[in-house]
């Protein structure tokens, strides 16, 4: 039995996209901003697998100033910071709303578990018009463990009051997903594109081509059951 959706936020629900302009003036191309997010979560994830955590705030500004060296590029500080004060700006993907208020009819409670700080993520879901859909808003940040942990996906389940194979949570990412079944959580994976799973390791029982359809399975999934 499912009881809660829980949903990534960065690319999962909101379009980085937004940003590619900035980088464009900043770095030269867009394209980077890509990079600079894989560079991100590898700032993250090692920060993790050593015991150092890093924020995901943090992680973004050094993962900037990593990426402007590398391009030979000269970034300030005050330069980073402005596009990571973007994050909290970021508009969703256009068929996220009407998706989450189909949802939002059921039974099921929905929470919004994001590795974002958590006043980031608050005004990235008010800015962007969703908050309005989520019984809570879970940071990462609050257990200082980053998802792929399972840190993150057992305190979504401790804060419901619920066993965490009752949790599902719903993702863009591979790695959070995986991170998520280890855990002992159901989970979904958003095909957006660019995004795949891995060949190998744990794969979700639903995948959708974006939210909406995603939320189509889990309605027949979750909630009319078999």
């Amino acid at each position: 039995m499912t009881r809660v959706i829980a949903f990534d936020v960065n690319e999962s629900l909101l379009d980085l996209s937004a940003l590619d302009e900035a980088f464009e003036v900043l770095l030269g191309s867009a394209a980077l901003r890509e990079q600079w997010f894989r560079q991100m979560l590898q700032i993250t994830f090692v920060g993790g697998l050593t015991g150092d955590y890093v924020d995901y705030s943090t992680a973004q500004h050094a993962a900037l100033l990593m990426l402007a060296e590398r391009h030979g590029r000269r970034v300030s500080a005050g330069d980073a910071a402005g596009i990571v004060e973007r994050m909290s700006s970021l508009p969703a993907h256009p068929e996220v709303v009407g998706a989450l208020r189909r949802l939002r009819t059921s039974p099921l409670k929905m929470v919004a578990l994001t590795n974002s700080v958590g006043p980031v993520a608050e005004a990235q879901l008010t800015n962007s018009g969703i908050r309005g859909y989520f019984d809570a808003v879970i940071s990462a940040d609050s257990v200082e463990q980053l998802k792929p942990l399972p840190d993150p996906y057992q305190a979504t389940a401790k804060d419901f009051g619920v066993d965490i194979s009752e949790v599902r949570l719903v993702a863009a990412h591979w790695w959070d997903t995986w991170g998520a079944l280890a855990a002992g959580c159901k989970a979904a994976f958003i095909a957006r594109p660019g995004m795949v799973l891995s060949p190998i390791g744990r794969r979700p029982d639903i995948i959708g081509a974006d939210l909406s359809a995603v939320v189509d399975q889990i309605l027949e999934v979750d909630v009319r059951g078999p």
